[in-house]
């Protein structure tokens, strides 16, 4: 995982993300719906909080004590200081932070930001050991079927989890999880890459494209989804409760 690639294309689609992430924002109130409503957090974790589209919604429909917001892009802490400028904001790795505060949570949330995790199981259990007793931990991410129209077309992909192997992987725990399928409808194959582009999520490959590229790209895309171009998103929505 290329962990600057990251950093450097989420960066530079800060302005243009919160127009576009239509099904992040989405999945933001979908896991909000997953968030007790009837208590007081001590001590709130968001990861990967961005330009802070959960971190609004959490922060206005919760009680709590401390809130603190990670994102590995040091400019998200403009958008999240808006929002609320009480707001801990930590511009770090989450591995590096997780492994190195003494603090432990009673609610660790993220939204779509999981699956950039390498090493996504040890990680789950690391987040576990960081809840409070009796805390949760609450995220999205992404299943298979996501972005599988871009996968057939150049053979690149994340490694995403199914719903079921994710249940494997979660066994030893008491969880939940839910899945959904959401396809957007675009006029052209670039109109696709646009939308990918303008939410930061093509940090996959570092390559530079060519015009022949672009073509094949086109033509490729066009065969797949019959003249008819859509994007495939697979959310799954997990939470966990410590013991």
């Amino acid at each position: 995982m290329n962990k600057d690639l990251i950093k450097k294309r989420f960066s530079r689609k800060l302005e243009s993300y919160n127009e576009n992430a239509k099904v992040q924002k989405q999945m933001c109130e979908k896991l909000l719906s997953y968030i007790p409503k009837d208590r007081k957090y001590e001590n709130i974790l968001e990861i990967g909080c961005g330009t802070g589209l959960l971190t609004k919604l959490a922060t206005d429909n919760l009680e709590y004590c401390s809130y603190i917001a990670n994102d590995i892009v040091p400019t998200c802490e403009e958008y999240i200081k808006k929002i609320n400028p009480k707001i801990e904001f930590i511009p770090k790795d989450i591995e590096e932070f997780i492994q190195s505060t003494d603090k432990n949570f009673d609610l660790i949330i993220s939204n779509a930001t999981l699956q950039w995790i390498e090493n996504f199981d040890r990680f789950i259990g690391i987040l576990i050991e960081k809840l409070n007793k009796g805390g949760l931990l609450i995220f999205s991410t992404f299943g298979k079927e996501n972005f599988r129209e871009i996968y057939f077309v150049i053979g690149k992909t994340l490694q995403y989890y199914s719903a079921g192997e994710l249940k494997e992987i979660l066994c030893n725990y008491q969880h939940t999880i839910e899945e959904e399928v959401r396809i957007l409808a675009f006029k052209t194959p670039k109109d696709v890459l646009r939308h990918i582009q303008k939410t930061g999520v093509n940090a996959i490959s570092s390559e530079n494209w060519t015009k022949k590229d672009l073509s094949e790209f086109e033509t490729g895309y066009n065969n797949f989804c019959s003249g008819k171009p859509t994007l495939t998103y697979n959310p799954i929505y997990i939470k966990i409760q410590s013991k």
